[in-house]
């Protein structure tokens, strides 16, 4: 099978855009959650939310902008960012030999939303000839392909917040196929929306931490009420490791496992004791060829929900025994929310980043420690510390699990 490599990153986070941003916004704690700006949640029980407050208008011509939905605009800011960190040039990107895999959780929410209001106010007979080609699921890796001249394998995944990592793991599979030399890949998510916030609130599955919104999101503390939504893409370049060193490319990080799930037990629930989460992580493990030993820090889940951090500290005992004490593990949720569909892609960037720098990023909020909750949460403060693996937990509504092994890069 085919070694692949990460040459290329461009994460689009509340906490920074661009590598070099997030990885500082990791390293210093950044609180990227607020109030709502971006419509009035005034009604709302939860009015927080990760939003992007930079301004995205230089990244397109406003008359494109307006053909594009919001989740569209971020892959392709994050698939820009990535191809400009990897090095490539058109030349060397474009062809059969690249592809794309870029998922989303909902897609496009915003226009859904828009189109509806001129269907309710003015007819359907009004609504936008490009509502079709701006809400479906597929636009954003249909569009990085059209962007850069992508003709080999192409598609989409949609597993709710398992789409990040389920993507890149698609996208590592095909290079090690052999069916691609490259692979552009990740998920972006726009869903800070009036539906989505008030479907989520009244699923109770937000924090209404209105009066604290830079400590809304708290993973694995007592206090945890729900989790904050947030938006932003990562999109990463893939490489078969011959063809990058070939180049002379610098590498990030090494992908060397990947593994999915089913809970088949609920809709919304983890199953109990995180039980498909441990098929998930054991089979990552065991396809990357290592012992659980051998891993020194998780990038978890780590919503900031009651069941969800539960489960998860109980799958990661489960599945590490004795070595789960040693372990670091941190979510970086606490800083950036929950991307839904584009949070494993980002937190995978933060595993390499992790894996390459020597600092692995921290828990913050992590302000009551939870008893039944004992691992090491990287606690509030970024920490310096090599690891050789990495692992890279996202777990989704509809019980779909998906598992990342990465591997620090010694030239």
């Amino acid at each position: 099978m085919k070694r692949v490599v990460m040459t290329g990153m461009g994460p689009v986070t509340p906490i920074g855009i661009g590598a070099a941003a997030f990885a500082e916004g990791q390293r210093t704690g950044r609180n990227g959650i607020s109030l709502i700006e971006g419509f009035d949640a005034s009604k709302f029980a939860c009015r927080v939310a990760g939003e992007i407050r930079d301004d995205l208008s230089g990244y397109f011509d406003p008359r494109e902008a307006k053909r594009l939905d919001r989740f569209v605009q971020l892959a392709l800011i994050g698939s820009d960012l990535a191809i400009a960190d990897s090095g490539l040039s058109a030349e060397e990107l474009s062809g059969e030999q690249s592809g794309t895999i870029i998922g989303t959780g909902v897609g496009g929410m915003e226009t859904w939303e828009d189109q509806l209001t001129v269907a309710v106010l003015k007819g359907a007979n009004r609504v936008s000839p490009m509502f079709i080609p701006m809400i479906i699921c597929n636009m954003a890796s249909g569009h990085v392909a059209m962007r850069h001249g992508l003709t080999g394998p192409s598609s989409t995944v949609v597993t709710a917040c398992a789409t990040g990592s389920g993507a890149i793991g698609d996208a590592y599979r095909t290079i090690q196929l052999g069916l691609a030399d490259i692979m552009l890949t990740g998920g972006s998510e726009a869903a800070i929306t009036p539906m989505s916030i008030g479907s989520f609130s009244n699923m109770k599955a937000l924090s209404t931490r209105n009066d604290s919104p830079e400590t809304a999101s708290r993973p694995f503390s007592a206090s945890r009420d729900g989790f904050v939504l947030g938006e932003g893409a990562g999109i990463v370049v893939l490489e078969e490791l011959e063809h990058a060193l070939s180049r002379g490319a610098r590498i990030h990080a090494e992908i060397v496992g990947y593994a999915t799930s089913a809970d088949a037990y609920h809709i919304t629930m983890p199953a109990p004791e995180g039980r498909g989460a441990q098929v998930a992580m054991r089979a990552a493990l065991k396809n990357a060829g290592i012992t659980p030993e051998q891993v020194g820090y998780i990038n978890a889940h780590g919503t900031s929900t009651p069941a969800n951090d539960l489960n998860e500290t109980l799958a990661i005992m489960a599945v590490y025994g004795e070595h789960a004490g040693k372990l670091a593990v941190s979510s970086t949720k606490s800083m950036t929310g929950h991307l839904l569909g584009a949070a494993g892609a980002i937190e995978a960037i933060a595993c390499a980043q992790a894996l390459r720098d020597g600092v692995l990023p921290p828990t913050i909020n992590y302000i009551d420690p939870d008893p039944a909750l004992p691992l090491d949460f990287i606690p509030n403060e970024a920490r310096t510390q090599q690891v050789d693996y990495a692992m890279s937990n996202s777990f989704a509504f509809g019980g779909q699990n998906a598992v990342l092994v990465l591997k620090r890069w010694v030239e």
